[in-house]
């Protein structure tokens, strides 16, 4: 009879365990990085990328390029990974000349084995320089993608990147993100209070289309959380609980306004212009994927560690000297249960 009960109760743990384990929410993350400036060695026809030529301004050799390769694979193949074991599920980027840069980034020998594949269309920056999505295949399943274009009326002097609109299946959830790269700080604000009106009407659009829609914008919006465009134009929220029905939140206004943590170091002062930002149907999700926290992807050796920019984040080049660095913008992650 003692051996009856001792073997009921061990099935009575096991039951138990296995039901624990099966509840246990699975985590996901999603990041974006500008990769600054990633172009190869060759000259694209139409683009004034002649300054990275092995004989432009930077002298840039396919041994620099290669090295820039290794460099954004390091810090693209650590991103979450200390909490989600496969890295993000799909991972923005800004500054990338082609596709060839992005085919030769995930054959890196630190990548190949996650398998990411590319969402890339050629835009009409004048440097050359698009936005794209890497995604992992066994994560998400693309579904549609289009690069709707900046559209700024009568005016080709910012003719830059457009929209990048991927939509894929993610966890069993309708998932759609927008990459962005707006308009530099040389533009004045009201270029990237454009790009903001823009951006509403596709989230509006979409939404529209499906409000249980989970709908991510990200991207280097080359303005602060606060800034017009984001607060106003776009109308993305500080506080969870200002987020009604097609609002959107921007869970970096407060990394930077109240915690000081920034993305870029400009004067000494910091910005964080490399946001990601969720459609309320991922923030107060009854079901499915829901927003958990967000995150600076921060690493010493992203870093400036001594001299006149120490605490800088270490970029390819200062000026037009080689520094062997990363990139002069830090990674942003945001990290979802389901």
């Amino acid at each position: 009879m003692k051996k009856l009960v001792v073997i009921f109760n061990l099935l009575l743990l096991f039951v138990a365990t296995s039901v624990a384990q099966e509840n246990k929410p699975s985590l996901y993350s999603v990041a974006f990085y500008n990769l600054e400036n990633l172009f190869d060695t060759v000259h694209d026809t139409g683009k004034d990328d002649f300054e990275f030529l092995p004989d432009g301004d930077m002298k840039w050799t396919s041994a620099k390029y290669e090295a820039k390769l290794r460099n954004m694979s390091r810090v693209l193949s650590e991103l979450s990974r200390d909490k989600v074991a496969d890295g993000p599920s799909v991972i923005g980027v800004a500054e990338v000349e082609n596709d060839r840069v992005l085919n030769d980034l995930v054959k890196q020998p630190l990548l190949v084995s996650t398998g990411y594949k590319i969402v890339h269309y050629e835009g009409p920056d004048k440097r050359g320089i698009d936005c794209a999505l890497l995604y992992n295949p066994k994560l998400f399943k693309v579904t549609s993608s289009k690069l709707a274009p900046y559209i700024y009326v009568n005016d080709t002097v910012h003719k830059t990147r457009g929209f990048l609109i991927v939509r894929g299946e993610l966890a069993g959830d309708d998932v759609c993100v927008i990459v962005n790269h707006w308009p530099s700080r040389g533009a004045a604000s009201p270029a990237r209070v454009r790009a903001a009106e823009q951006v509403k009407v596709l989230k509006d659009s979409l939404l529209h289309e499906n409000k249980h829609l989970k709908l991510i914008v990200m991207g280097d919006l080359n303005d602060d959380p606060m800034d017009e465009s984001v607060a106003v134009t776009l109308g993305a929220k500080k506080y969870q609980k200002e987020v009604k029905n097609k609002d959107i939140y921007n869970p970096w206004w407060e990394t930077l306004e109240d915690k000081g943590v920034g993305t870029l170091l400009y004067r000494g002062k910091w910005n964080l212009f490399d946001q990601i930002m969720i459609s309320s149907s991922l923030l107060h999700a009854k079901k499915g994927l829901k927003y958990d926290h967000n995150e600076v992807f921060m690493r010493p050796y992203l870093f400036e560690q001594e001299g006149k920019y120490k605490g800088s984040p270490l970029r390819t080049h200062g000026g037009k000297t080689w520094l062997n660095g990363y990139s002069d913008h830090l990674p942003t992650i945001i990290y979802l249960t389901k």
